[in-house]
């Protein structure tokens, strides 16, 4: 993934006239920080798919893992536009940020290894995987590693002053 600089823009018709766009790298100081994203995906039918996962910020990119029989890996086989979330389940406090993009699968094994070691070092020791065939490994199970480099990202500022920035990639 290559970094890119986003075009940043702060909606004033979600915004306190006191509020201005949140720093890109506060944003992606955030996305590394989450410990858990909710991903929403689309079914083959069309109907939606959402459940919570850990994710790991590097490189520009969200990455997450997810068996290749899971319900989002079999949908992404059919749409690879994905939505990532993560925040505050509060109305008053924090910030709340929606990633948008498409989740391309990562097969390089020498890349693997390093998300690998991203994973352990963000989670801990449960979340050590082992690199083969193009997949983590852990215990009897694998898993599929994906990426989503942000197309649109929103972020919402919650209390005074609340606030709406988006940054958009081209």
């Amino acid at each position: 993934m290559t970094h890119k600089e986003p075009r940043t823009r702060l909606d004033p018709r979600y915004s306190d006239p006191a509020a201005t766009a949140t720093d890109w790298a506060a944003a992606e100081a955030r996305l590394s920080a989450a410990e858990l994203c909710w991903i929403s995906t689309v079914r083959p039918d069309g109907r939606p798919h959402v459940t919570p996962l850990p994710t790991v910020w590097t490189d520009g990119a969200l990455h997450f893992c997810t068996g290749p029989e899971e319900r989002k890996a079999l949908n992404l086989a059919g749409n690879p536009h994905v939505v990532l979330t993560t925040g505050t389940n509060t109305i008053d406090t924090g910030y709340d940020l929606v990633v948008e993009g498409a989740a391309r699968r990562v097969t390089d094994e020498d890349r693997l290894r390093e998300l690998a070691a991203a994973w352990e070092a963000k989670y801990g020791g449960f979340w050590h995987f082992d690199v083969r065939d193009e997949a983590f490994h852990h215990g009897a199970g694998h898993a599929f590693v994906f990426a989503v480099a942000p197309r649109t990202v929103f972020g919402f500022g919650k209390g005074e002053p609340f606030s709406q920035t988006r940054w958009r990639f081209e």
